[in-house]
């Protein structure tokens, strides 16, 4: 007979070490919470401190003693902030549906067409991720130079357009969908398109919806294409009008202002990211799972 004794010595050693890890573990976590967050809490602190305060702190304070949101007013009066957010918009939606026809497009011709060479291309396709992105650059300029398209929205948009990792990761997640699906699809008379309108998009939903979130972040945060391509203020987006706002509006001495910018540029993507955070972790789980 087992002795009930020593069985429920053990059963309490065994939850004592439980808690003992989950209390390390998230202390463990909560100290790299507050490393992550220092930086946000920092910016937004400084935003609201005034410009005469923020420059008689010899030793820097964690709290503002007179807060003021007069510095998110100059961010929009000093230079044209609203046009910035008018023109990242429009570049950022644009760029993203463009991109997500295309990679949509290609996805599903790696993952169920069938041609000469399909494998021989896609791994030709993907070794372009290997050339560095400044040789991209370079040769992205030239063109849209020779075609007399800088300081245009289609200038901006066109080098953007595909992207070889979210094809690989909408490939993956195509080849999920069982091929029985598409070869009934096909008895039943249904035409390419339609197999890939009702029924792969529907099934890969998460990992759309991941790579839209992406994109939009990477189009938002977009800084030497643009920088590269505009010297016209009428097409600055917020990234490379940060500069701007640097040299012609703030000053580089008025950081609480700047600070101020900052916060209004990044705020619609945390909001973004808090928003769709789940979907995110998912769709990249299910793009790189096979089987």
């Amino acid at each position: 007979m087992p002795d009930h004794t020593d069985y429920a010595r053990v059963l309490r050693g065994a939850r004592k070490k439980e808690r003992i890890r989950s209390t390390v573990l998230y202390i463990l976590l909560s100290v790299w919470a507050v490393i992550v967050i220092f930086p946000f809490y920092w910016m937004i602190l400084t935003s609201i401190k005034s410009y005469s305060s923020y420059n008689s702190e010899y030793v820097p304070k964690f709290y503002a003693s007179s807060p003021t949101l007069q510095n998110y007013t100059d961010a929009f009066t000093a230079v044209p902030l609203g046009r910035y957010f008018l023109n990242t918009l429009v570049f950022t939606l644009l760029t993203t549906a463009a991109m997500m026809i295309v990679i949509t497009l290609a996805a599903f011709a790696f993952a169920r067409l069938r041609f000469p060479g399909k494998n021989i291309l896609f791994a030709l396709f993907l070794s372009l991720m290997m050339i560095p992105n400044e040789l991209v650059i370079i040769t992205n300029y030239v063109t849209i130079t020779n075609l007399n398209l800088r300081n245009t929205f289609t200038g901006l948009i066109l080098p953007s357009v595909t992207s070889v990792f979210y094809i690989y990761l909408l490939k993956e997640n195509f080849e999920q969908i069982p091929e029985e699906l598409y070869k009934a699809a096909k008895v039943d008379g249904t035409s390419d398109f339609k197999y890939l309108i009702k029924v792969m998009l529907p099934i890969s939903q998460p990992t759309l919806v991941t790579i839209t979130i992406l994109k939009v972040i990477e189009c938002w945060n977009s800084y030497v294409w643009p920088r590269l391509i505009t010297d016209d203020a009428a097409y600055f987006l917020v990234s490379n009008g940060i500069q701007e706002i640097r040299e012609n509006g703030f000053g580089r001495e008025n950081i609480p202002a700047m600070m101020a910018a900052v916060v209004v540029i990044s705020l619609p993507l945390i909001v973004l990211f808090l928003i769709f955070r789940r979907k995110i972790m998912a769709g990249v789980l299910r793009g790189g799972t096979k089987g």
